[in-house]
């Protein structure tokens, strides 16, 4: 979740009401555990032998839920990618408790304090892992990259693996990463520009306590080398999307664009932060120019992303090409079975296809029920994730009732009109009336509530044109 960090704990209490409201589980059940425990014990017998090449992970320095690892050797011309992706199918099996469980869940759900996991630790962060402590069994795609940045499957094979460092976004170095890294992703990233692929990645607020004893939001932007290995991840998707629509199967990520309404609404928001968005420009072309250190272009990024339609999950249908506007391409999850529920059966799919074996049947099955399982998953995902910014900003505004507030209008609604705080990264409603988009106000901070996750302004003068 790219929301609300909270390293240290400033809002626990607001924390523990929200897994209470949303049911996030705090633990596994026993035969869940039980079943998690037996499995672990499975000793790898279908994978080839792949632990004399260099792979490494690269993650978050906290991290131990390791989905993929990589290496990259030449080819001609081209680059090969080679993406393991933990084996999570090795271990669960269709309908077992484990599996059972991961239905129920769909996806591994954060929270600034913790995260409620979609396979008991044992799994995730033990042996389906892939930690640098031992050997571990993954499925490894290979893409092959060619100077264009075009993508497509080499092979996929099931393999033991032994990743041979454990790298953290913060404190990587170019020497530690494999020979041709920084090609692989350079020809990425130039195929997306080319594409018009307009991914927006927020930076993380973090939640602070300032010196006089209030909540602040600070931003911190996405990481060069978060940036980089995004990018592996991507490349691999879409490779493994083009292989199963190929082959009339697969689940694929869906996404329409902005519509002109949210469109016209961003723009509002660009004016409430004094940006400069020319009236020619398209949305994605702007989204290039902005600066995640700036604060103001931070938050008009958070402002895109809350103002997109939502990605969903689509199964594949004769005649239908499945299209992802922001990748600006066919698009598939296949790289985080850990954290998706999803993943292992594009995986399980892809490794069959790519292999000449017909698709499972448990997978097929599995395809028609995943839209409506993901989509309920991720949209509670979602409520969790928005109730924790709703948290932080009425913690951060908490004390500061009376206080006045320079806004802009970006629409209206039945409950009155939506307002972007012009220095906050702060969406709020106020009763306003009278008043249209684009629209700048002066209003007054009434009431900030973190029990509630509530926020009450009201409007107190217009600026003068």
């Amino acid at each position: 979740m790219r929301a609300i960090r909270d390293p240290h704990r400033l809002l626990g209490e607001g924390l523990a009401a929200i897994r209470a409201q949303f049911r996030v589980p705090d633990s596994f059940p026993p035969d869940v555990l039980a079943a998690a425990e037996r499995a672990a014990r499975r000793v790898p017998t279908d994978h080839a032998d792949w632990t004399g090449r260099n792979f490494v992970t690269l993650d978050p320095a906290s991290a131990t839920d390791l989905d993929q690892a990589f290496a990259i050797e030449r080819s001609g011309a081209d680059f090969l990618l080679h993406y393991a992706i933990a084996d999570v199918a090795w271990f669960v099996g269709d309908d077992d408790p484990v599996d059972q469980e991961a239905w129920r869940r769909g996806v591994t759900t954060y929270l600034p304090d913790g995260k409620a996991g979609l396979y008991p630790p044992v799994l995730a962060e033990g042996v389906a892992s892939l930690l640098p402590d031992g050997p571990r069994p993954a499925v490894v795609f290979t893409t092959r990259i060619a100077p264009d940045g075009a993508v497509r499957i080499d092979a996929i094979t099931r393999a033991i693996v032994q990743s041979r460092a454990k790298l953290a976004y913060d404190s990587v170095r170019d020497k530690d990463l494999p020979d041709g890294f920084a090609d692989v992703t350079a020809r990425i990233a130039a195929a997306e520009q080319r594409r018009g692929a307009a991914r927006v990645d927020p930076p993380e607020q973090e939640v602070e306590r300032t010196a006089q004893g209030r909540y602040a939001l600070r931003f911190r932007p996405m990481l060069p080398s978060e940036t980089s290995n995004a990018a592996l991840s991507l490349a691999t998707n879409m490779a493994v999307a083009d292989l199963l629509h190929s082959h009339g199967t697969g689940l694929f990520r869906v996404m329409a664009a902005p519509d002109a309404f949210a469109v016209a609404r961003l723009r509002q928001t660009a004016r409430a932060f004094a940006l400069t968005w020319d009236d020619a420009m398209p949305l994605e072309q702007f989204e290039r120019t902005l600066d995640p250190a700036s604060p103001r272009d931070a938050a008009f990024m958070l402002a895109i992303r809350r103002a997109g339609q939502g990605a969903s999950y689509e199964a594949w249908q004769p005649g239908v090409v499945p299209w992802h506007a922001a990748m600006a391409a066919t698009y598939a999850h296949a790289t985080a079975p850990l954290r998706r529920l999803a993943d292992r059966y594009v995986i399980r799919a892809a490794l069959a296809v790519a292999n000449g074996q017909p698709v499972p049947d448990a997978v097929n099955a599995a395809f028609a029920r995943l839209p409506s399982v993901m989509g309920k998953a991720d949209a509670r995902a979602g409520q969790v994730e928005r109730a924790v910014i709703d948290l932080a900003e009425t913690a951060m505004l908490a004390g500061r009732e009376g206080e006045h507030f320079s806004a802009v209008v970006t629409d209206l609604g039945e409950t009155g009109a939506r307002i972007q705080l012009c220095d906050l990264p702060v969406v709020a409603r106020t009763p306003a009336t009278g008043v249209v988009p684009g629209m700048p106000l002066q209003v007054r901070l009434d009431a900030a509530d973190p029990i509630r996750r509530t926020l009450a302004f009201s409007r107190i003068d217009a600026h003068p044109a």
